[in-house]
């Protein structure tokens, strides 16, 4: 179970992972020992899976982004997640309630790409309708 001090770690380590052990321990008032301990519990309980690279807007200002919302026939979506999942331009599939079944981020280095993930999407066994969404800017990114 997660104390309120663990959720306020948990948030300062949204923003930054890479804070300083003293630095967190200073903005949530407790000891260096007590953050370090709360780090090792959290992590060895799974809560804190890992720690990640988050690139620059720069970085992302060179390709293109899209929200990618597909439906798929009854009992099929087992095997249209499967499919999705090799193509690499995928970076996250999510199932999701609603009009549409399936929802991916897709991300590509040009508008010419995009169109060919969205056609090969297309074009899997049992998709029967893709709704495209391209993302224009990103206003918060917790991750």
């Amino acid at each position: 179970m997660l104390t309120a001090k663990d959720e306020e770690l948990i948030a300062l380590l949204r923003v930054n992972a890479r804070e300083p052990v003293a630095a967190l321990a200073r903005k949530l008032g407790v000891s260096r020992t007590t953050i370090q301990d709360r780090l090792r519990r959290l992590e060895g309980q799974g809560i804190i899976a890992g720690y990640t690279l988050r690139l620059s807007k720069d970085v992302h200002a060179t390709g293109i982004s899209a929200m990618v919302t597909i439906s798929v026939e009854p009992r099929r979506q087992i095997d249209v997640a499967k499919v999705i999942a090799k193509i690499p331009q995928v970076e996250t599939l999510h199932t999701v309630s609603g009009k549409f079944d399936l929802m991916a981020l897709v991300k590509t280095a040009t508008a010419e790409d995009m169109d060919k993930i969205i056609d090969q999407i297309g074009l899997i066994s049992g998709v029967t309708e893709i709704e495209t969404a391209v993302i224009l800017s990103t206003k918060v990114d917790r991750k």
